[in-house]
């Protein structure tokens, strides 16, 4: 059965969260959004994690829980994330990690070890650890062996294994002798599949999508497609760990452009550049000559082995670009993604097609006409092409897609 799965996301007891965020949003969003299986998010948060024995019970000895008295086929993975910030070699480190577990009572575990070594899980959903990432991964393989840790983002600048700012030019050099058991890396909202392809160090790496998201509506903005034959924990991680292609379909992915730090630049200054550009400017601001935040697309290129176009596709897991379809519709009207006639539209197109991924990726251009205007097929058409337009994001600041033409937008605020 084809099942999308999304293994990172927040609880309302994360920064910069929505203070709704519960376990019944997160199990309405993802039914909406079209995922099937998602993280339980923040498992090492102490109130979190009680309101996750209270609310989740395990589903047919599957290591995937469900949620109590709610008719849903929505399930949930013990999954987390935290930071490590520490020293090593003289600069000090910041990481941040997904961490799958096979049961509450592993989670719960780990929990514990954590705690009695000084960590302060109250303070936050992502629990900042005074330890190195390969400290955390011994701790987890200790409590159980079909634990998995997968570095988050891998790329993003501050808080990541290869980030330019804080991270590590390789992962031997993070992870050390445990370095085998790094199965997985997430490509994060600014890189996709291609970049990370350029690397022969990741060419046995499997690598997953996840929508780090922080309210419902960000469910699955990134996620992955597997077939799997029994819906259980120790199948998905056997996919990830053996990077199974016949059964890892592909990952859906943002465009990398959208993401808050494709290219270099400096936000306050509203300046961005190529990697090329950023090189030419020694690092530094023209406007305010202050450095500049170097973005994922830099940090890739200085990291490569290999030249796009010599690439063999045939040794890695597909993917497949998406818009969100809330953005999509926004960029149809010209108006934000969060405006009244945005959000109407797309819950009508979403309760008749059943979700917002049978629309973004199964439904035919016919049937699209059949639930939405002409036009909107056609960008959602364009878009599976890829034939649309992208200013990149950096420093923070998200990326801009660009669909329909002005021509398209007047047409649609004439027929309301």
């Amino acid at each position: 059965m084809r099942q999308i799965i999304d293994f990172h996301i927040h609880s309302k007891y994360a920064r910069a969260t929505s203070k709704f965020f519960e376990l019944d949003v997160m199990v309405k969003w993802a039914e909406i959004k079209g995922v099937d299986i998602i993280s339980c998010a923040d498992f090492t948060h102490p109130r979190w994690y009680k309101n996750l024995q209270k609310n989740l019970e395990e589903d047919n000895n599957s290591s995937l829980y469900k949620l109590k008295n709610l008719d849903s086929k929505v399930r949930f993975i013990i999954s987390t994330e935290v930071s490590c910030i520490y020293r090593q070699n003289d600069k000090t480190r910041r990481v941040h990690l997904c961490i799958l577990m096979p049961n509450l009572e592993a989670a719960g575990k780990f929990n514990q070890t954590l705690a009695d070594r000084g960590a302060k899980l109250a303070s936050d959903g992502r629990p900042i650890l005074g330890m190195s990432a390969k400290d955390v991964l011994q701790i987890m393989l200790d409590i159980d062996k079909r634990a998995m840790m997968i570095p988050a983002h891998a790329w993003t600048p501050w808080f990541a294994v290869f980030g330019s700012k804080s991270g590590f030019d390789s992962l031997k050099e993070c992870f050390e002798e445990l370095t085998p058991h790094i199965k997985a890396i997430e490509t994060g909202l600014s890189s996709d599949p291609i970049m990370n392809w350029r690397l022969s160090e990741l060419d046995d790496i499997t690598l997953v999508s996840n929508s780090d998201a922080h309210s419902g509506p960000q469910i699955g903005r990134e996620a992955n497609v597997m077939e799997l034959r029994e819906r259980t924990y120790n199948e998905i991680i056997d996919i990830i760990a053996s990077k199974d292609k016949s059964r890892f379909l592909y990952t859906i992915e943002f465009y990398p452009e959208e993401g808050m730090y494709h290219v270099d630049g400096h936000r306050d200054c509203g300046f961005s550049c190529s990697p090329a550009e950023s090189q030419k400017l020694k690092g530094l601001c023209p406007k305010c000559k202050k450095p500049l935040t170097i973005g994922v697309l830099a940090q890739v290129d200085k990291l490569a082995n290999i030249r796009e176009k010599d690439i063999d596709k045939t040794k890695h897991i597909p993917y497949k670009s998406i818009v969100p379809l809330p953005n999509i519709i926004a960029d149809y009207f010209g108006m934000g993604k969060q405006s009244k006639r945005v959000q109407n539209l797309f819950l009508d197109i979403v309760s008749k097609a059943d979700n917002e991924f049978q629309v973004l990726l199964d439904l035919s251009e016919a049937e699209l006409k059949t639930i939405m205007p002409d036009i909107l097929a056609n960008g959602i058409i364009k878009m599976r092409q890829d034939k649309i337009k992208l200013t990149p994001g950096f420093d923070g600041e998200y990326g801009k897609v660009v669909i329909f033409s002005d021509d398209e937008r007047q047409e649609a605020k004439l027929n309301k």
